[in-house]
C-alpha cells in the first residue's frame, strides 16, 4: 500500500486548507486511514482517523470543531479539512494506514506517506 499526501501550504491564521491522502496498491479501502501531525521539536500526534467503514475517531482536542475528516472510497482518498487554522497547527501532516481499527498510536500504523508541510503564520 502506498500513500500520498497533498494540499499543504502556507496560510494566514483563520484560513483553511484541505489535505488529501490518496492510497494505491492492494485493497486500499481495507485500511483505517489516520491523519497525524508533527510540529517542530514535538512528537508526532494523532489528529483524526477514518475506519474501514468510514467511522471517525478524533484524537486531538485542539482541532475539535475546526478539522474534519472524510473519505471517498471510490477515489481511495481521505481528506482532512482544516478550518480556522492557528499558528499552533503548523507542522508536517502525515497520513497513515493500518489494517485494523483506528488508533492514535503512531507505532501501530504500517504504512505512511511522506508528509505535507502546513505553515500558519502572518
Amino acid at each position: 500500500l502506498q500513500l500520498q499526501e497533498s494540499g499543504g501550504g502556507s496560510v494566514q491564521p483563520g484560513g483553511s486548507l484541505r489535505l488529501s491522502c490518496t492510497a494505491s496498491g492492494i485493497m486500499p479501502d481495507y485500511y483505517a486511514i489516520g491523519w497525524f501531525r508533527q510540529a517542530p521539536g514535538k512528537d508526532r500526534e494523532g489528529v483524526l482517523c477514518s475506519s474501514r467503514s468510514g467511522v471517525v475517531e478524533s484524537y486531538a482536542e485542539s482541532v475539535k470543531g475546526r478539522f474534519t475528516i472524510s473519505r471517498d472510497f471510490d477515489k481511495n482518498t481521505v481528506y482532512l479539512q482544516m478550518d480556522r487554522l492557528a499558528p499552533e497547527d503548523t507542522g508536517v501532516y502525515y497520513c497513515a494506514a493500518r489494517d485494523l481499527a483506528c488508533t492514535d498510536q503512531v507505532a501501530w500504523y504500517s504504512y505512511w506517506g511522506r508528509g505535507t508541510q502546513v505553515t500558519v503564520s502572518g
